[in-house]
C-alpha cells in the first residue's frame, strides 16, 4: 500500500517523495496501528492522515480545534480534487444533515469536526451509522492540561471512540509536546500500543533571534519597511499594544491588519481573510491569532513581547517559513514582558497547581531569552530532543554581528542617579532627572538638586529610558512587581559604580534580512497567482506555495511534463492552473530570448 500512497502523493500533491517522518507515520497507519506523530510546524502533518484517508475503505473523521483551520484544510483538499467537508457552529441544521448524508453515502473522504461536536449525543448517534475507518486528532496537545492550549472538550475524544460500534484507527498529531505532554496525549486519547514518531523539532530554514534592549517600535518600523513585499506576523501581548503597533504601521503606509479578542467575529474573520489572500502584508495580533493560520508563505514572525512559555513561542514563531523557504523569527525582549505575563497568570482562574506550572513554564521562557547558548539547541533540549545539541551557527547567539559599544560612563550616571533617588521610582522618572526635566513631580521631590540632575541632557528622555531598559535586560537593574514598577540596583551595578566592571551594549547595524534570491519571473508568477486566487476566491497559497513558484522560476518548465515534475504541482492543480503558468513562463522565456537576439 505504501507504493499506492507514493502514487497518490505525486498525483494529488505533486511531490515525488515523502518528507522525513511522513513515510513512517503513513506506513504505521496503513498497517492499522494507532499512531502519534510529533512533527514541527510546516512538517506536513496533514498529508500523514490525508493520504491514508484516500486508501481506507471508509470515512476519516478529523478532530480540529478551529473553524478557520477546518476551512483552510477543506479548501485546500477541494483544490486538489479530494472530497472533504466540515461541520461547525456556522452551519444550519439542514446543512449539517446534508453533510452527514454525503458522508453516509460515501461522497466524502474526510470530515472535519470540532471536539465540542463529539459531546453531542445526537451527533454521536449519527456517526455510529457511518463507516469511520480512522479518527485523526489535530493539535493533540490540547488534550493535556499541562499543554499550552488545554481544551477540556478534547477529553471527549476517548469516550466518543469507545461509543463507536467498531474502534477505528486513531492518529494524533502535534508540533509542540514536552515528554510530559506526549505521555498525556497517549494516555488521555487511549491510544492502543501506539507507534510514536518524532521527527525532531528543528526547523533549519528558520533564523532565530532574540534582541534585548532594542527600541521595539523603531525596530519593527525599520524591519517592516525593509521587507515591504513579504508577509509577516507581529505578535503583541495585549490588545492595546496590538492597536498601538497597528496604528503606527498604518500611518507609515504599511498594508497592515490587526487581530485580537476585542474585535467582533466579523472583524476578525475579515482581517484573517485579507491576510490569507495577501490583500494585507502584515498582521499585528495577540495570541488569539492562533492555530488556524495555515498560510505557507509567512516570511517573518516578530514577537513584540515575550510569550508566556516555550510551547507558545515555538508554535507562533513556527508560522514563518512553512513552505520550507527561509524565514526569520525575532523576539524583542524587554524586562516588562515578565511582569505582564506574571500579571496574566495572577489574574487567571487556574487552580493553584496549574498556576505553579505556568510560573515554571514562564521561567523557562525567561531563561531562554537570557541564554548565551545556541537558541535552536535550547529549544530542542526543552522538548527533549537529544539530537539537537550541535550549535546551529545561524541564530543570534551563534552569529552576533551587532556592533559592541562601551556604555560604562552612561551606566555609572544612571546607577548613581537611581541610588540617589533611593531606588523608589520608575524608569520614566529616572530618565527625566537625568535629562534635567522640570516636570512637577521632579521639582516636588527636589530631584533638581541632585548631582545627577541633567548629566545626560544631550540625550532625549526616550533614549535614556531605552538605555535603562538595556541595563535591566542585562541584569544590572531590576524592576519591582506591580502596576508601577520601580527600578532597583542589582549586585552587578555596584561593581560598575566602583569602576571594577565595564558595561557594553550591542547595537544593531541594520535589520536582519531574509535572503530570498528573487528574480522578475518569480514576481510575475506571484502576481499571476494572486489573479487566479481572486478569480477562484481562494487564498493565493491554495493555488501554489511560494516554494513551488520559486522552483518554477528556477526550472522554467515550458511543457506539461516538465511542469508536473515541479514539487507541489499535482494533476488536479495542473488541470486548474497549469496552462496559465506555462503560458506566463513561455512568454517570459521568449521575451528573454528576444532581448538576447537584439543585443
Amino acid at each position: 500500500m505504501l507504493t499506492q500512497a507514493q502514487q497518490l502523493l505525486k498525483q494529488y500533491y505533486g511531490y515525488s517523495s515523502f518528507r522525513p517522518g511522513q513515510e513512517q507515520i503513513i506506513r504505521s497507519i496503513l498497517a492499522g496501528r494507532d499512531t502519534l506523530g510529533i512533527m514541527p510546524t510546516g512538517g506536513g502533518k496533514s498529508i500523514c492522515y490525508q493520504v491514508p484517508a484516500l486508501l481506507h475503505q471508509g470515512l476519516t473523521l478529523v478532530v480540529s480545534p478551529l473553524i478557520s483551520l477546518m476551512k483552510d484544510q477543506v479548501d485546500a483538499l477541494g483544490a486538489l480534487g479530494i472530497p472533504a467537508a466540515s461541520i461547525n457552529s456556522t452551519l444550519t441544521g439542514t446543512e449539517v444533515g446534508r453533510t452527514l448524508r454525503d458522508a453516509e453515502n460515501g461522497r466524502l473522504r474526510l470530515l472535519y469536526v470540532a471536539p465540542e461536536r463529539l459531546e453531542s449525543e445526537w451527533f454521536r448517534e449519527r456517526v455510529r451509522e457511518l463507516n469511520v475507518a480512522m479518527v485523526a486528532v489535530d493539535e493533540a496537545h490540547c488534550v493535556s492540561q499541562w499543554g499550552h492550549d488545554f481544551r477540556p472538550s478534547y477529553t471527549a475524544i476517548a469516550p466518543f471512540l469507545r461509543s463507536l460500534p467498531k474502534r477505528p484507527i486513531v492518529a494524533a498529531f502535534t508540533a509542540t509536546a514536552t515528554p510530559e505532554v506526549k505521555h498525556d496525549i497517549a494516555g488521555l486519547l487511549e491510544l492502543e500500543r501506539p507507534e510514536i514518531v518524532i521527527t525532531g523539532f528543528a526547523r533549519d530554514n528558520l533564523g532565530l533571534h532574540i534582541l534585548r534592549g532594542e527600541n521595539k517600535r523603531d525596530y519593527i518600523t525599520r524591519y517592516v519597511q525593509a521587507h515591504t513585499h513579504q508577509p509577516g506576523i507581529i505578535y503583541a501581548a495585549t490588545r492595546r499594544e496590538v492597536e498601538d503597533v497597528y496604528e503606527m504601521l498604518r500611518k507609515k503606509g504599511v498594508a497592515v491588519g490587526k487581530y485580537h479578542a476585542g474585535m467582533t467575529d466579523d472583524e476578525r474573520s475579515a482581517a484573517q481573510e485579507a491576510f490569507l489572500y495577501d490583500d494585507i502584508r502584515v498582521m499585528v495580533a495577540t495570541n488569539a491569532f492562533g492555530m488556524g493560520i495555515d498560510k505557507s508563505n509567512v516570511r517573518y514572525v516578530i514577537h513584540h513581547n515575550m510569550p508566556k512559555n516555550m510551547e507558545a513561542y515555538y508554535q507562533e514563531a513556527g508560522r514563518a517559513g512553512r513552505d520550507g523557504e527561509p524565514g526569520e523569527c525575532i523576539l524583542l525582549f524587554g524586562a516588562q514582558d515578565i511582569l505582564t505575563q506574571k500579571f496574566f497568570i495572577e489574574q487567571s482562574q487556574l487552580s493553584p497547581e496549574r498556576k505553579s506550572n505556568e510560573y515554571k513554564k514562564l521561567q523557562s521562557m525567561v531563561d531562554f531569552c537570557y541564554t548565551p547558548k545556541c537558541l535552536r539547541s535550547a529549544i530542542l533540549q526543552y522538548f527533549g530532543d537529544v539530537e539537537g545539541e550541535e550549535p546551529c551557527g545561524t541564530c543570534s547567539s551563534c552569529k552576533d554581528d551587532r556592533e559592541t559599544v562601551d556604555i560604562t560612563i552612561e551606566a555609572q550616571k544612571i546607577f548613581s542617579c537611581i541610588k540617589r533617588m533611593r531606588e523608589r521610582f520608575g524608569i520614566s522618572t529616572v530618565a527625566g532627572v537625568l535629562k534635567g526635566s522640570a516636570a512637577k513631580k521632579i521639582l516636588e521631590y527636589r530631584f533638581n538638586e541632585l548631582p545627577t540632575y541633567g548629566v545626560m541632557r544631550n540625550q532625549t528622555e526616550k533614549e535614556i529610558a531605552d538605555l535603562i531598559n538595556v541595563l535591566v535586560a542585562e541584569g544590572y537593574l531590576g524592576l519591582s512587581e506591580g502596576q508601577y514598577p520601580t527600578v532597583k540596583l542589582q549586585e552587578g551595578a555596584l561593581e560598575v559604580l566602583q569602576g571594577r566592571v565595564s558595561v557594553y551594549q550591542k547595537v544593531s547595524r541594520k535589520p536582519l534580512a531574509v535572503s530570498v534570491g528573487d528574480d522578475g519571473l518569480f514576481e510575475r508568477l506571484r502576481l499571476l497567482r494572486k489573479e487566479l486566487a481572486s478569480r477562484d476566491k481562494v487564498p493565493p497559497y491554495i493555488v501554489f506555495s511560494d516554494s513551488t513558484l520559486r522552483e518554477m522560476s528556477e526550472q522554467r518548465p515550458i511543457t506539461a511534463a516538465e511542469m508536473l515534475n515541479v514539487k507541489g504541482v499535482g494533476e488536479a492543480k495542473f488541470r486548474s492552473y497549469g496552462a496559465d503558468f506555462l503560458d506566463a513562463i513561455q512568454r517570459w522565456v521568449g521575451g528573454e530570448r528576444s532581448a538576447g537576439s537584439v543585443v
